[in-house]
């Protein structure tokens, strides 16, 4: 089996050139984000960051880079984060780790955002993967039956341990699975973020100033 990881990795060191000194940087969430994270820790820039997610925030800090809360920034120069599944049109599916809603705020406030993923996430069609639909606790039974009268199937996210999983925003996850696929992203978007309860979806569509794509020689492609 492929080792994904020093596709990762290149694929973090490579985005670090992009950044320079007294840039604010936001941070995205999960294992390819780490990559950045972790090339930014060795590079020691002299930013200010700011987060997609605890777990991101936790190990920035803990690798001395400099963070503050998003409402403390007048700014953020770029963002980089990964993706679980882009298509031909680069609209892309994201919230693996339950942290989509931050991501989708941080990147809409950015001046760039680059995106980095290894070429397993390139698909021909949206809805191999899972879509992570961000839900208030509130009335949740009844926002996952209107959700299934809509035809959207899926199952509330749990923890390893079997518990409900919470979002940092003490939301749930409802994943939707799609068994052909997603036909029209842009209007399934619109038609999930009707139903009442739903606050976010898992879709990011023209958020993308760059895409670097990871291939299996760990060379870089860039979108």
């Amino acid at each position: 089996m492929e080792n994904t990881e020093s596709i990762k990795k290149a694929l973090g060191q490579k985005a670090c050139e992009l950044i320079k000194d007294h840039m604010v940087v936001g941070l995205g969430s999960g294992s390819t984000a780490n990559c950045f994270i972790n090339s930014l820790i060795e590079k020691k820039l002299d930013i200010v960051a700011v987060s997609s997610s605890d777990q991101s925030l936790q190990l920035a800090k803990k690798g001395g880079i400099k963070t503050l809360p998003l409402n403390e920034v007048a700014k953020i120069d770029i963002t980089v984060d990964g993706a679980d599944e882009i298509d031909p049109k680069n609209r892309m599916i994201k919230g693996g780790g339950g942290c989509h809603l931050q991501e989708k705020i941080l990147a809409s406030s950015s001046n760039e955002v680059v995106i980095l993923a290894d070429h397993t996430k390139l698909s021909d069609k949206l809805g191999r993967e899972k879509l992570p639909v961000e839900v208030v606790y509130y009335g949740a039974v009844f926002t996952e039956k209107t959700l299934r009268k809509k035809g959207y199937k899926g199952e509330f996210r749990k923890s390893e341990d079997g518990t409900l999983f919470f979002t940092d925003n003490a939301n749930l996850i409802y994943d939707i699975e799609f068994s052909s696929g997603i036909d029209d992203p842009e209007n399934t978007h619109l038609d999930l973020l009707q139903v009442p309860g739903v606050i976010e979806t898992g879709f990011f569509f023209n958020i993308a100033s760059k895409i670097l794509i990871g291939l299996s020689d760990n060379q870089i492609e860039s979108r």
